[in-house]
């Protein structure tokens, strides 16, 4: 369970790390959108991940 748990997490950081790497440009301008955004439009994004990121869990074990 802690080997699989440690993988996960390392393959989220390839991921994560792949738009910086390939298209700074992009990912800066992405962010700085991010920025203009109200806290609860934020949250909405991050709740919408989370129980997205549940759904394939769910689906895909």
């Amino acid at each position: 369970m802690g080997r699989t748990l440690i993988l996960a997490f390392a393959l989220m950081l390839v991921l994560e790390g792949v738009i910086p790497f390939v298209a700074p440009a992009t990912w800066r301008e992405t962010f700085s959108r991010l920025l203009r955004l109200a806290d609860g439009q934020i949250r909405f994004v991050g709740l919408g991940s989370m129980l997205l990121g549940l759904v394939i869990l769910i689906v895909f074990s």
